[in-house]
């Protein structure tokens, strides 16, 4: 293996057993010193440059001014120029949430791209499992998709490093995924933990991950380290999919960052090195104490490959664990001020122009722009026509209603033309219609749902509105914000007449609120149940009745 270019394919992660899985990486060395270096360390120290990304989610273009694959591609190759050594991490969600051009091909272009990067290791976000775990262990081991086969490629070999969910279980107490892996910087070892969020049960579709369960964060993290350490791994990774909320105007250190992973972040084990956080938006580089009081660095680049996160660290090679107080930290912007990596332009122009033939296909129009924005009652123009889309395909099924989740709704619809891939980038999940039968009084619960205590989600401790589920025409409600919660929706109606408690009613929702996700477990009492089609399928097929489309009729949700 040569050292002067580091486009290389990682070997594959042994799956044997969990105490013996190791993924073994050579330091990658780049030709040349572009970015700035670290300050010289002693001959015999080991200086390694860790990089992370964060929620990828196939964004191959560019999503705005920042980012794109190519210009990632040559920053990397910048970055590990700097370095004598390097290894590149990615925190989860590299996929799921994806544009047209890798949601087409079931992101195998995205999976492509970062085994073109080397990459070390992955942990798993929630969007990753967005099409379940056997789709998510079809990205790792390989094979061509079971309904559509392999349309990219001839043959898809699956990823090239390992994807790493720590306190993912299956249903037996085995690992569901590669617990942990092990890189090489130099002769030096360099463990990686990597865990998903605590409430992942909510943030996806349930049966997809109907066999899987989250064991306790911060209790895997400590008994993984302790695990590397038996091995004699010293210098210890931690991927966190999980949210840490740095206040913008920080001047203390991050000391008043709060948020989910916080906890985790002050008491994993003292033999975690480097935390790389994902799954929000921001960037930071935060220093927080362990708890031995040894400084530990906290870093998150900005997602969709805007960012990326560095971490310059000088590990002893007599004791193989790093110098914490020689921690150099910062984030790069990904900006389009130097020329994109022409293998990964290639790969991003195949993938745009495969999809397109498909994508450019004009399936309707509408005279102004169909949004996700919302008015005070949480009511959008896009939210409403899409859940009026659902019902017109579902009626054969009875339906009477249909509601669907903001959520699930990820772009809007343009003025004008708008194709197949406008459609499929509002709704890139590709979820199943289910159509339930339900009394009055369990759709009035479901109502209820979109309703929290004041907690995480509710800074306010107002038990504010937080999903807004979109609703069909014909039926409407009523809602009380100071009332109770649990006692806040009233005057349920369908074309104007109120609904018994109970009478039965056909609820058409997708196949992830079907299950329960987002926390509305009140649609998996629902009885008799047909499945339809894709909700990406039913929106393109209204668009098509119906254009020019107008925007829906506001007034369905009336707030006191």
């Amino acid at each position: 293996m040569t050292a002067g270019r580091r486009r290389r394919r990682i070997g594959r992660p042994l799956r044997a057993a969990a105490a013996a899985a190791l993924t073994l990486a050579a330091p990658a060395v780049a030709p040349s010193a572009v970015m700035p270096t670290a300050g010289a360390v002693p001959a015999d120290h080991t200086e390694v440059r860790m990089m992370a990304i964060n929620g990828f989610e196939g964004n191959l273009r560019p999503p705005g001014d920042t980012g794109g694959a190519g210009y990632l591609s040559s920053y990397l190759d910048q970055l590990r120029g700097a370095a004598d050594a390097s290894l590149l991490f990615s925190t989860g969600d590299n996929v799921g949430d994806t544009p047209f051009e890798s949601a087409y091909f079931h992101d195998e272009p995205s999976i492509e791209f970062l085994n073109s990067q080397g990459l070390t290791a992955s942990a798993i976000g929630n969007h990753d499992l967005d099409h379940g775990f056997a789709e998510l262990r079809r990205l790792q081991t390989g094979g061509c998709h079971p309904v559509d086969g392999c349309r990219f490629t001839p043959r898809f070999s699956g990823a090239a490093f390992p994807m790493i969910g720590s306190n993912l279980k299956l249903d037996n107490g085995l690992p569901a995924t590669l617990p942990f892996a092990v890189s090489f910087a130099g002769s030096t070892p360099v463990g990686t933990i990597a865990i998903t969020q605590n409430d992942l049960a909510t943030r996806v579709a349930p049966a997809g991950i109907a066999d899987v369960t989250v064991a306790d964060a911060l209790q895997t993290v400590n008994r993984t380290a302790e695990l590397l350490q038996f091995l004699g791994v010293r210098t210890i990774v931690l991927l966190m999919h999980e949210d840490l909320e740095v206040p913008a105007d920080t001047t203390d250190g991050c000391a008043r960052a709060t948020g989910p992973a916080r906890p985790i972040i002050d008491n994993a084990s003292p033999a975690v090195d480097i935390i790389f956080t994902g799954g929000s938006s921001q960037s930071f580089s935060c220093t927080f104490l362990d708890p031995d009081n040894r400084p530990r660095t906290v870093i998150q680049a900005t997602p969709g490959g805007t960012g990326v996160a560095v971490a310059d660290v000088t590990i002893d090679p007599a004791t193989g664990d790093v110098l914490r107080d020689r921690v150099s930290a910062f984030n790069q912007v990904v900006r389009h001020d130097i020329s994109p990596d022409p293998a990964a332009v290639a790969l991003v122009d195949r993938a745009t122009a495969a999809a397109a033939e498909d994508g450019r296909r004009t399936v309707g129009a509408a005279p102004v722009a169909l949004t996700r924005k919302t008015d005070a009652a949480g009511e959008s123009t896009l939210g409403e026509l899409i859940a009026d889309a659902q019902l017109a395909a579902t009626r054969g099924a009875g339906a009477q209603v249909a509601l669907t989740n903001p959520g699930g709704i990820r772009a809007d619809l343009p003025a004008g033309r708008i194709t197949y891939s406008d459609v499929f980038s509002a709704q890139p999940f590709r979820n199943r219609l289910h159509t339930l039968t339900l009394t009055g009084a369990q759709l009035d619960a479901a109502l209820e749902q979109q309703f929290r205590p004041a907690g995480g989600d509710d800074p306010d401790g107002n038990g504010r509105t937080r999903i807004v589920l979109q609703p069909s025409a014909g039926l409407t409600y009523t809602v009380d914000p100071a009332a109770p919660i649990g006692n806040r929706v009233s005057d349920i109606r369908l074309h104007g007449t109120v609904l018994p408690a109970d009478a039965p009613i056909r609820v058409t929702v997708n196949a992830f609120l079907a299950e329960g996700g987002d926390g509305f477990s009140a649609f998996t009492l629902g009885t008799d149940p047909v499945i339809g089609v894709l909700d990406t399928e039913a929106l393109a097929d209204h668009l098509h009745d119906r254009s020019p489309v107008t925007p829906p009729d506001r007034g369905r949700i009336t707030v006191r």
